[in-house]
């Protein structure tokens, strides 16, 4: 057994936090509402043996918020133990509020969300997920953790995405599937427009300050262009080695068609991993390249860009839990029955193999087939999670590799949906093209399985493939946030899979941040009628 020296530092010891990580876990919140499995007692005691041998002074307790971003608070080694053991308090306001920091419910004067357990923004308690512990590459001696929510009597959170994913992807377990997911996350990096860092600049609750003024880093038009990459190799370097020093399974950083626009991939992985990679990925990104003097942002349409928006591509399909095999994939074409010689004055075959007047193979199985239905039934409804701020709509361009219309093809990047068939070990699989990469990955994912499901279980079909995804007559996505959350209270599988009280939470905070879109005056309507009327 490993010794622990407890003397206070100025002694020479290791202080209070070299206690076994299991003595000081024992008796807890945690323990007491039985929080941790098997799993998470071992990985605990992982992590403190390498919070003593790296020597970290802090490690950050993280959770993901509505929006996709990262809040929590920033521990010292000592106080780590008791974190473990009775988790990390902050204010349930923070479930409440827009994208400006504004909290959008009245807690102070009592209210009925989620039976009133937000009244008077009592705290919430952070659990640690033990097996996501990272040391990050680029902070000193410091670790970071992500969190699950849980109310004070041990109860989940209501309003924790991370938690919501996990609950869809148990009943996506419970019909015999699980779900594999890769992420395709576009994004913007840019130098500041003038020497030094980045300004901060000031802002308030629902009027946050000025954007940063930014220049460019490449011209663009120029996809995939090698020579246009190696100019940013330094700054390639830093996000490689933040990104694989996390762990991440990173497989590409690449050069898009807009100007200062990037791409990373990710090794398709289980859902749950995929949705925190996705999490981790983006914030790293963001903060390596602060801390170089570069501003990256994730926005899907900032207003320097004139060429190419960003998405976030969502590749998924199905294994069969019993076997592990894909589900999407469809069944082998039957062996041709052995053909008779021909005679000395045939004609030859058109092509060999071929059977004259034969359909096209599908690329999917019905299982399938039935899941894609369920995400065109549901994508109008669905886009206020894919896509769900007021500028991810500014994406939905024709001709744009972009998708306007919820229709499907066959290896069509036009289209909503792209189905890439099976190949080599991969398995055939779906791509999502309408989400931004903005978007909240928890909420994304559930978002499609709650669809996938809904057309798996009605059996629904998807009709035939779009050869002409920009289609005029072809069904269009929602043109505004606003059509989107009308969309969304109109479809009730949301409501039955997700609960009605996670839909109003969620459609209230978005009605309340496209209110003030509206209220504000842009500089498009000043430039259009202040000289003219």
């Amino acid at each position: 057994m490993r010794s622990a020296d407890e003397r206070p530092r100025a002694q020479g010891g290791d202080g209070p936090g070299a206690r076994p990580l299991t003595a000081a876990a024992a008796g807890g919140f945690v323990e007491r509402h039985g929080l941790w499995d098997e799993r998470q007692h071992v990985a605990a005691g992982q992590v403190r043996r390498v919070i003593d041998e790296l020597g970290l002074d802090k490690v950050r307790f993280s959770f993901a918020d509505q929006h996709g971003v990262l809040r929590g608070k920033t521990l010292t080694r000592e106080a780590v133990p008791g974190a473990l053991r009775s988790g990390v308090t902050a204010p349930s306001s923070l479930l409440l509020k827009d994208t400006s920091g504004r909290t959008v419910f009245p807690v102070f004067s009592g209210g009925g969300l989620a039976d009133g357990r937000f009244a008077g923004a009592g705290d919430v308690v952070l659990v640690p997920d033990m097996t996501t512990f990272r040391v990050l590459p680029w902070a000193e001696r410091t670790g970071w953790i992500l969190c699950d929510l849980y109310h004070p009597d041990g109860t989940p959170a209501a309003f924790c995405s991370r938690g919501l994913l996990r609950g869809r992807l148990a009943a996506l377990a419970d019909a015999g599937y699980d779900l594999t997911v890769g992420v395709e996350l576009e994004f913007h990096v840019y130098r500041p427009a003038a020497e030094g860092a980045v300004p901060v600049a000031p802002g308030r609750p629902g009027a946050p300050g000025p954007a940063p003024e930014v220049a460019p880093l490449t011209s663009g038009s120029q996809l995939l262009h090698e020579e246009g990459l190696d100019r940013l190799d330094d700054l390639v370097d830093l996000l490689y080695r933040g990104l694989t020093g996390l762990d991440l399974p990173l497989r590409s950083l690449e050069l898009e068609f807009g100007p200062s626009q990037l791409e990373l991939t990710l090794d398709a992985r289980d859902a749950a991993q995929a949705a925190d990679d996705a999490l981790l990925a983006r914030a790293a990104v963001r903060q390596i390249c602060r801390r170089n003097g570069y501003h990256a942002t994730f926005m899907s349409r900032p207003a320097t860009v004139e060429t190419a928006s960003s998405g976030w591509h969502l590749h998924q399909s199905l294994r069969h839990r019993a076997t592990g095999e894909a589900a999407f994939d469809p069944a082998p074409d039957p062996a041709p029955d052995p053909a008779p010689d021909p005679a000395p004055d045939a004609e030859p075959s058109s092509a060999p193999g071929s059977v004259s007047g034969s359909a096209p193979r599908e690329p999917l199985s019905p299982v399938g087939r039935h899941y894609l239905a369920g995400l065109l039934e549901h994508a109008p409804a669905a886009t206020v999670f894919t896509t769900p701020t007021v500028n991810g709509y500014k994406r939905y361009l024709p001709m744009s590799l972009a998708p306007d219309r919820v229709v499907w093809g066959i290896d069509n990047k036009g289209a909503m949906v792209r189905v890439v068939g099976a190949r080599g070990e991969g398995g055939a699989r779906l791509e999502n093209r309408s989400g931004e990469p903005a978007a909240n990955p928890y909420l994304y994912i559930a978002s499609q399985v709650v669809s996938g499901m809904d057309g798996m279980a009605r059996r629904l079909d998807p009709g035939p493939p779009t050869t002409d995804p920009y289609d005029a007559g072809a069904r269009g996505l929602p043109g505004s946030l606003d059509q989107a959350l009308n969309a969304l209270d109109a479809d009730p599988v949301f409501a039955k899979a997700l609960g009605q009280d996670v839909v109003s939470w969620f459609t209230t905070i978005k009605r309340a941040e496209f209110a003030r879109y509206l209220a504000h005056v842009s500089d498009w309507e000043q430039r259009e009628y202040f000289d003219l009327v």
